[in-house]
């Protein structure tokens, strides 16, 4: 069953809906041949304890097996502390019920509440199983642009830093030894005064990742309440993170074709650029 996941398997074992030969057994449990395996999968812990919710959501894309969406700013794409509701996922399940069935909602990935951009959602089980395969090959393509605080001296570089939880402030992350194995690949698009637009590309997925790593720079992201800190203050004033995902590049799970979707900035970035263009 390559469409399942081998942790899904095996949940779905330790829960019983996987048998041999009608009994119920631990993940351990040895077979010789000529055993019967059965499953009967679950439902999925998305849909039941989440509501739908009539939330406006801005669809890129979507077919049978995929929904591409246009983030907008302010949007958490998760139910968590602080946010039980009026997130991403409950919107989904009202766009389309049937993602009660697949484990959080199809989502696959994250954006942050203030960042915008393109997120992909997988509409079964089978898509989201590949989809995470694909993430972890590193197979899909993330670009951002983002703002950075004062000017990046090279034109292009690698940072190639790991990344996990601060030592001391447990809600934030940051360069640490003991972190997982992080990469970032950047190219600046244009210098301002104060500040640098650059494009960057995820070579992998970890929380925070790229406010993380410009950071290490030396060049925080313009707006970034929790990266800038107090000792930077260069740029110009902004809202929030100014960090946008434009493009998005995968192979279809089903079609096995190469898929790219390109957007536009947020209406608030394009202003703040179009602002510094002007000056």
């Amino acid at each position: 069953m390559p469409e399942h996941s081998r942790n899904r398997l095996q949940a779905w074992l330790r829960e019983g809906a996987v048998r041999v030969d009608g009994a119920q057994v631990l993940p351990k449990h040895k077979v010789w041949g000529g055993e019967s395996l059965t499953l009967s999968i679950p439902p999925a812990a998305a849909g039941g304890e989440h509501e739908a919710q009539a939330i406006a959501l801005s669809i890129v894309f979507e077919d049978e097996d995929l929904i591409v969406i246009d983030k907008p700013v302010g949007l958490v794409v998760h139910p968590g502390n602080g946010n039980p509701d009026g997130t991403l996922l409950n919107a989904l399940l009202h766009h389309d019920p049937t993602l009660a069935g697949v484990p959080r909602a199809g989502i696959v990935h994250r954006l942050d509440k203030d960042t915008s951009g393109l997120m992909v959602v997988a509409r079964t089980l089978r898509s989201q199983t590949d989809l995470v395969r694909q993430l972890q090959a590193r197979s899909v393509s993330r670009h951002y642009l983002a703002l950075a605080q004062g000017r990046l001296a090279s034109d292009t570089g690698t940072v190639c830093e790991p990344i996990g939880r601060h030592p001391v402030h447990r809600t934030r992350m940051a360069v640490v030894a003991s972190g997982k194995h992080a990469v970032t690949h950047y190219q600046v698009r244009r210098r301002f005064a104060d500040s640098t637009w650059v494009e960057c590309c995820l070579e992998t997925g970890r929380t925070h990742q790229i406010r993380v790593h410009l950071a290490h720079l030396g060049h925080p992201l313009v707006g970034d309440a929790i990266y800038a800190g107090r000792r930077h203050r260069a740029g110009p004033d902004f809202p929030r993170q100014a960090l946008h995902a434009f493009r998005l590049a995968l192979v279809h799970p089903t079609g096995g074709q190469s898929v790219q979707w390109e957007i536009p900035l947020a209406a608030d970035l394009q202003r703040l650029i179009d602002a510094l263009e002007d000056a």
